[in-house]
């Protein structure tokens, strides 16, 4: 049996270090993010159904207001790495600020759009009138903290730009918890009821916007960078977040479609489809981390003019992400019999997520390659392409799963036309991948 040459051993195993420091920590800190919405979710429901329900539509508004900005993290990352890897630190923390700079600006933006919206989004979202009122009151508070969650996004992706990615795993951990306490004191404490659970996430999330801040403006003192907005760094910063941002709107709009499909589905159906959702998501929790780390670590081989180095670690990568869709299926496979239980006992809604989370199993290998790629292409720069290919892929889904009622197959049939919208990722993804067209080397795409 022929064995791999010692050079390529040893940088496989100096990728596979590489991977597992940026990944692991990403993970958690991905990890910790949805237990704020848990957290909330398990205080104000004491407070009794109505509040309970209203904080369910105000946090599906605020998530999905928020979600749409994620481009602030990933295209941070990118043009801070390659500042990393070509050697300036100096421009790639004054990058950085700018991304910080652009996130108050949308999120001023977004205060001044929700604030008086609130009652008719939440009318939108279908509440009820018991429980719009709640919803309304959590929205109203919960969207002055907006700022802060995008700063957070921003920083977040200066520090893994500087392939940091503990010191976002610790603040996500430390927010957590204050979220948690603070929600107590104010709910239950002080009797101030939904508004105190509002109150206390604002609070939590400034505070966590802050210790960003106070670790990028170290960094940025550190190596003389401005702190000043410059508005041609402002102004770039967008352009490069523009088709990011067309790529996370066309991939929410396959999750809003997948969710209106199963409702017509039937009542055990769209119950069933949130199950598998809720996994599904946690699986991309997983999937993403390796993701993140390919973001960094392409970016600062771009940087440093190593375009060799970029593609051993791509092919690297795409093995973790092979390896790691592969246990995943298998877990899921072994788990399906007791996972299910854990959210429902009725059998009606057992029966249709069972068959549906076996298509979700199967389709692992080829998310783990899905979400390598996508990091490897945002690493890259290469956001416009992205775009495209999701533009692509929701064009390839929507036929496919709105046919999905007249055809028949239930929600085994919607998920497969989800693994559909996979492939089809997987194919523009790998497509562009193997073209090298994304290996643009240098301290600027």
């Amino acid at each position: 049996m022929s064995q791999a040459p010692a050079p390529a051993k040893a940088t496989r195993r100096q990728h596979d270090r590489e991977i597992i420091a940026l990944a692991f920590p990403a993970f958690g800190a991905l990890v910790a993010e949805p237990l704020f919405v848990m957290a909330d979710s398990a205080i104000v429901g004491h407070l009794g159904t109505a509040q309970l329900a209203g904080l369910g539509v105000a946090s599906a508004l605020l998530t999905t207001a928020v979600s749409v900005f994620v481009f602030l993290a990933y295209a941070t990352t990118a043009a801070v790495a390659r500042r990393v890897g070509a050697g300036d630190l100096q421009s790639g923390i004054r990058q950085g600020m700018d991304g910080i700079w652009l996130a108050l600006l949308l999120g001023a933006l977004v205060i001044a759009v929700v604030l008086p919206a609130a009652p008719g989004l939440v009318d939108l979202f279908g509440a009820s009138d018991t429980a719009a009122p709640y919803a309304i009151t959590y929205l109203r508070i919960s969207s002055l903290g907006i700022p802060a969650m995008l700063v957070v996004l921003a920083a977040t992706g200066v520090l893994r730009g500087l392939q940091n990615t503990r010191t976002p795993l610790y603040v996500a951990i430390g927010g957590f918890v204050a979220n948690a306490v603070l929600n107590l004191i104010l709910v239950y404490g002080v009797g101030l009821g939904i508004a105190g659970s509002a109150w206390g996430t604002v609070i939590a999330q400034f505070a966590m916007a802050a210790v960003y801040l106070v670790v990028v403006v170290r960094g940025a003192r550190r190596h003389h960078a401005s702190l000043r907005p410059d508005l041609a760094g402002i102004r770039a910063s967008a352009r490069a977040g523009a088709p990011l941002l067309v790529r996370t709107l066309s991939l929410r709009a396959v999750l809003m479609i997948a969710t209106a499909v199963a409702a017509r589905l039937g009542d055990a159906d769209i119950a069933a489809h949130q199950i598998i959702l809720s996994l599904w998501s946690l699986l991309a929790f997983a999937l993403d981390a390796i993701a993140i780390a390919g973001q960094a670590i392409i970016g600062r081989y771009l940087g440093a003019d190593d375009a060799a180095g970029a593609r051993a670690a791509c092919r690297r990568m795409v093995e973790w992400g092979i390896a790691a869709g592969v246990v995943l299926g298998l877990l899921v496979v072994l788990a399906r019999p007791l996972f299910i239980p854990l959210f429902t006992g009725d059998s009606v809604v057992q029966d249709a997520a069972l068959p549906a989370l076996l298509v979700v199993a199967v389709a692992q290998p080829v998310s783990g390659v899905v979400y390598v790629l996508d990091g490897v292409l945002m690493g890259a720069g290469d956001g416009p392409y992205l775009a495209r290919a999701m533009v692509v892929t929701l064009v390839v889904f929507t036929p496919a799963a709105l046919l999905v009622p007249t055809v028949g197959g239930g929600l085994t049939a919607l998920w497969a036309a989800m693994a559909l919208m996979m492939v089809t990722r997987l194919l523009t993804l790998w497509i562009r991948s193997r073209s090298g067209r994304w290996i643009v080397t240098g301290a600027t795409r």
